[in-house]
């Protein structure tokens, strides 16, 4: 099923020039959001993955890091709560770029959005089935059960089983995704604010490490080169809050509730997160031997290391809560990319078959199936190749977080330009906060691009002594300016502006 460009608008989607595409309607409301919102963001999976590089890039500042990566996430989000109040759109970042700046820089900032979400969805289901054997083997007893992942013939099938289920559920609409996130987000939340409670209040602590206020601030963090990649790192800790607003045309109140939702999303995650980075520090301190978080071999996931000296026989609960939170935003990640590409099929940016609803379920059907397959066959082929392929690519994954968020951040600030000082409340929302934001996130693009031409950004690997993250982040972008450019070819009349009005529609 699928729907003609004059049909289906209400009054407000009438004026903004914007229309709807039959997604089921008043299907999830400001609690939703959120829970759908901090599973994306898979708060157990990116802290267990997160926080011992960031230590090592920052030391104490951990939590005035991840403060200041919060800073231009909460500004962005301001902007996106703007632009969904003015033209609720479940393209987000490509309808809204295309209204405010054209066709081909609102395309790039869909494809920006896809290619980032896609190509996490791959790491997600990875990390899934490597927690999945790693708690079969506590269950069991059997530690050579935690090896099966590194066999390559198991490893795959079973990440395609968890990318299959993952996309199932989401096919079967937000009635669906909504239940099995409130069970597996509700759970993992639980088992993070248990592990900071035991960690502070451990007769044992391996490094026991004052919480001061100077841990809190920014301007302590010893070089901008460290302040840099903390930044880099808390970016992608943070990444995902957006999912939120793809629902926005599902919402009980796609003028308000999207909004609420992305902004509640952010500050309960920033909490938690300040929370659980606290409770490291005062346990573990930041040394770089044994239980230290800043021991190089912690790194990889933090969690694996300290659960069981915090939380001693319910150290298997973090192991569940890791896998439950990978498996979760597995499936809800999925939500992202599949209404952008229904967008932008809908509007013809895209061949018209993305823009197919499910009669049934009136969830992305084309769209959910196309998402499933890219990031399996994403995971399969660099896999295969090599898994510093992988892992670059999931570095890389920080210039595309950086392109789209900034782009869409400055995209609210040109396409209000006529009214932004009209009142207070539009210089500070409409033009203060998304100007910093995407100006802030842009720079750290710039800056990362640069960084990443050197092959010791990464893993080391290189073609021609140009860093492997380089050329897959920009190789990336430059593979949807090819693909923008058939489009326009092949389906001019999205870029010729005639499927989505490319000016502010004036009260």
């Amino acid at each position: 099923m699928s729907h003609d460009l004059s049909q289906d608008a209400h009054p407000a989607a009438a004026a903004s020039g914007l229309h709807e595409k039959g997604l089921s309607k008043g299907t999830v409301g400001v609690l939703g959001l959120i829970v759908i919102g901090i599973s994306c963001i898979a708060p157990a999976y990116t802290l267990t993955a997160g926080l011992g590089a960031t230590v090592a890039e920052v030391g104490t500042s951990l939590p005035a890091i991840l403060i200041a990566g919060f800073i231009p996430m909460l500004l962005v989000a301001l902007g996106y709560r703007e632009l969904n109040n003015s033209m609720p759109d479940s393209g987000t970042s490509f309808t809204w770029a295309t209204r405010a700046f054209g066709p081909m820089i609102g395309w790039m900032g869909g494809w920006g959005l896809i290619a980032a979400t896609v190509i996490v969805l791959s790491n997600l289901a990875a990390v899934a089935v490597d927690f999945f054997y790693i708690l079969l083997a506590q269950v069991t007893g059997q530690p050579a059960i935690a090896e099966l992942t590194e066999n390559l013939w198991i490893n795959i099938p079973t990440t395609l089983v968890f990318i299959a289920a993952a996309a199932y559920i989401s096919y079967r609409g937000m009635n669906a995704t909504k239940i099995f996130q409130y069970v597996l987000v509700g759970f993992q939340v639980g088992v993070l604010l248990l592990f900071s409670i035991m960690a502070f209040t451990s007769s044992t602590p391996y490094d026991p490490t004052p919480i001061t206020w100077e841990m809190f601030n920014p301007a302590g963090v010893e070089t901008f080169t460290s302040f840099a990649a903390g930044i880099s790192l808390s970016i992608f800790v943070f990444w995902g809050w957006d999912v939120t607003l793809t629902m926005n045309e599902e919402t009980t109140d796609p003028n308000k509730v999207p909004g609420r939702g992305s902004t509640w999303t952010v500050l309960i995650i920033i909490a938690l997160y300040l929370a659980v980075a606290t409770a490291v520090l005062y346990f573990a301190g930041v040394g770089t031997t044994g239980l230290g978080a800043g021991n190089p071999e912690n790194q990889e996931s933090i969690f694996a290391v300290l659960a069981g000296p915090v939380m001693g026989p319910l150290a298997m609960l973090m192991s569940l809560a890791i896998m439950s939170s990978s498996a979760a935003s597995l499936q809800s990640t999925m939500v992202s990319p599949a209404r952008t590409l229904l967008a932008m099929g809908y509007y013809k940016a895209l061949p018209s078959r993305f823009a197919k609803i499910s009669p049934r379920f009136m969830s992305p059907s084309v769209a959910t199936v196309v998402s499933a397959g890219a990031a399996a066959g994403f995971y399969v082929v660099t896999r295969l190749l090599s898994e510093n392929a992988l892992w670059d690519t999931i570095t890389a994954l920080g210039l595309m977080i950086c392109f789209y968020y900034g782009l869409t951040a400055l995209a609210c600030v040109w396409y209000f330009r006529g009214e932004l000082f009209n009142s207070a409340r539009n210089f500070f929302f409409r033009f203060l906060a998304p100007l910093l934001g995407g100006v802030i996130l842009l720079v750290m693009f710039f800056v990362t691009a640069v960084d990443s031409l050197d092959p010791g950004y990464g893993s080391g690997s290189e073609i021609g002594g140009i860093g492997m993250v380089f050329i897959l982040g920009v190789g990336v972008l430059l593979l949807g300016v090819a693909v923008m450019i058939y489009m326009r070819i092949t389906q001019p009349a999205f870029f010729k502006g005639e499927t989505i009005k490319t000016y502010k529609v004036l009260k």
